[in-house]
């Protein structure tokens, strides 16, 4: 029956197909958008939150915080987020072998509802808590949501489009942000009454997802190297190839399956330990800390902040701020379409060394503004410059590289350490980059400066580039730098494969692999 769908297409490998299209729109829409949706949502709205504090602890507790417990209070609001993104990110492993991928998708959804109800109705509740908790839970989501998207995409794409799709999820990203400041503006949701509708409003991409996201199938490599289920993966093949050639595909996993030591997925202490991936291990925690580290996070969270510490005039400064959304969203579909010409590390050293070259830029702007009123212009460009700059190519490379740079057996504990670190550093920056501000003035941006420069350099001495790469020939790349023989990478002493018509099936037990 395999060789039966396998003769049936033969057509052109690697080709963009619509169901292939669909999906990662679809899974992007209802996961990766609101991630950025979330990020930026809380900027407009703060002062309103603000004083919805104020009102609700004056009439709840009879106390009347100072702003500087109102300050704080806020920073919490803006950085539980992260929290309960760390707290998705270690469950990502147990999910996704669990559940699957797309399974783990779906059923996440229901965080979603959750959380954008608490929101809805906090205001009606006079209960600030529950904003605190529905963005902690909506930040669950976001946590497994980040690792399992492009997760899901690296591995139903074919190797040639594997830029392509993985970088949609963070076109996304750079879409939720923007809708956030449209709907954020004072002429649409951001009025006072109005705040809890716009914190609310994830629900509905999430319906979207759980209504159409469970007619795509699984992840064929799932299927097939956890599941032992040949006839599920080549249908799933069928279905995001069409007439595609598939027959080489499966033949790639089952090489990546007899490399593996062990069908089970590999835990984070163990992942931790395999001296096998120590470089590529090291090279997604530099680059997911970098990413967050880079001053990003600080402009999303407090972009009217930033503008109106340069001089922007206050009723112009949530359309210059709308004006950067676009630019991200510009800048995102550029990365999409510019990746598989140019390669990961080009957009990786190119989009960091940009970045840090504008936040040298605002210091400099900042310490001259008052001599030169033209500086207050230049800050903005920089700051305009730092959002084009990631989002083009750090956006989206770092989870799109994790994929890339572990076997299956390694990469759901490998998305768990990415996310944990990238959850951390975000809520580090969530929480202190107003006190940051505050203590350091424009200085601060030196500091995201000098980790700009930091990856770029460590990109260009340590990541190798891995467009149009398999797996396994990824994995033989950094077998030097291990200090591992390609032996150890290819060859398997513990499995067996058992052939079907030529194609191995994978069901296990007892050590042994049954055909």
């Amino acid at each position: 029956m395999a060789e039966e769908l396998l003769s049936e297409n033969d057509a052109k490998e690697g080709q963009l197909t619509k169901s292939l299209l669909a999906v990662a729109f679809l899974a992007s829409f209802g996961s990766s958008m609101l991630y950025g949706f979330n990020l930026a949502v809380v900027n407009s709205p703060a002062q309103y939150i603000k004083d919805f504090y104020n009102e609700s602890l004056i009439e709840s507790y009879n106390w009347t915080p100072d702003e500087q417990n109102l300050t704080l209070l806020y920073s919490v609001t803006v950085s539980i987020f992260a929290i309960g993104g760390m707290t998705g990110a270690l469950l990502v492993g147990k999910l996704v072998t669990r559940y699957g991928r797309k399974g783990t998708l779906v059923k996440s959804s229901v965080l979603v509802f959750i959380g954008g109800a608490l929101m809805a109705f906090s205001r009606r509740c006079r209960l600030p808590s529950m904003v605190i908790l529905g963005r902690y839970i909506t930040g669950i989501h976001s946590g497994i949501c980040l690792s399992v998207v492009p997760m899901y995409l690296g591995e139903i794409a074919p190797k040639s489009l594997r830029g392509f799709l993985g970088l949609i999820p963070s076109l996304h990203i750079c879409l939720g942000v923007f809708i956030a400041q449209v709907l954020g503006l004072d002429d649409l949701l951001g009025k006072e009454e109005d705040w809890p509708l716009l914190l609310s409003l994830v629900v509905f991409p999430a319906l979207v997802q759980v209504v159409l996201l469970p007619w795509f199938p699984e992840s064929p490599r799932y299927l097939l190297i956890e599941k032992g289920n040949v006839h599920a993966t080549i249908s799933a093949l069928k279905w995001f190839r069409k007439k595609g050639n598939i027959q080489a595909e499966v033949e790639e996993m089952q090489e990546e399956q007899r490399s593996l030591s062990s069908i089970q997925t590999y835990s984070v202490c163990g992942l931790l330990q395999d001296r096998c991936v120590r470089w590529q291990v090291i090279t997604i925690v530099v680059l997911n800390i970098g990413m967050q580290l880079s001053g990003i996070d600080a402009i999303w969270f407090y972009t009217n902040e930033i503008f109106k510490n340069a001089g922007i005039q206050e009723p112009l400064i949530q359309y210059t701020t709308v004006g950067t959304g676009a630019i991200e969203v510009i800048s995102g579909v550029l990365g999409c379409f510019t990746i598989e010409r140019v390669g990961r590390r080009p957009l990786i050293i190119g989009g960091f060394l940009f970045m840090g070259i504008c936040c040298a830029g605002i210091t400099v702007s900042a310490l001259f503004q008052t001599r030169l009123a033209f500086m207050r212009y230049i800050s903005v460009g920089c700051v305009v410059g730092i959002i084009a700059g990631f989002c083009i190519g750090p956006a989206g490379v770092p989870f799109l590289i994790t994929a890339e740079l572990f076997k299956q057996s390694h990469r759901p504990a490998a998305y768990t350490v990415a996310g944990v670190l990238n959850w951390l550093s975000n809520f580090t920056i969530g929480f202190i980059f107003p006190f940051l501000e505050i203590a350091t003035g424009p200085y601060c941006y030196l500091i995201f400066c000098a980790i700009c420069f930091g990856v770029a350099i460590y990109t260009i001495f340590v990541i190798p580039e891995t467009k149009n790469k398999t797996f396994m020939e990824i994995s033989q790349m950094f077998a030097k730098k291990n200090n591992v023989l390609e032996e150890e990478l290819t060859s398997n002493g513990h499995l067996k494969m058992a052939l079907m018509n030529g194609y191995g099936t994978l069901g296990q037990r007892n050590g042994k692999i049954r055909a």
